[in-house]
């Protein structure tokens, strides 16, 4: 798996609204028939990327909501 530090920095300042926009563009794109295998490649390498840092927002927004849970029951 990759790690977030692997994820180049234009990805990591997405929202995620932005980057699933991005991931729709790029299966879009898949779907077409006239696509190349070159780009078919950067392009499945980019959605991984992508797909890596949805998936760390949707991490940190859970150990955010985790930690708040926590202060509320301990009070």
């Amino acid at each position: 798996f990759m790690k977030s530090k692997n994820i180049p920095s234009d990805i990591k300042s997405k929202s995620l609204k932005e980057a699933k926009l991005e991931m729709s563009n790029i299966l879009d794109r898949f779907e077409k028939q006239d696509v190349d295998l070159e780009n078919s490649t950067q392009d499945y390498e980019r959605l991984l990327l992508l797909s890596r840092h949805i998936e760390n927002l949707f991490k940190d927004k859970l150990s955010k909501i985790r930690s708040t849970e926590k202060k509320t029951n301990n009070e």
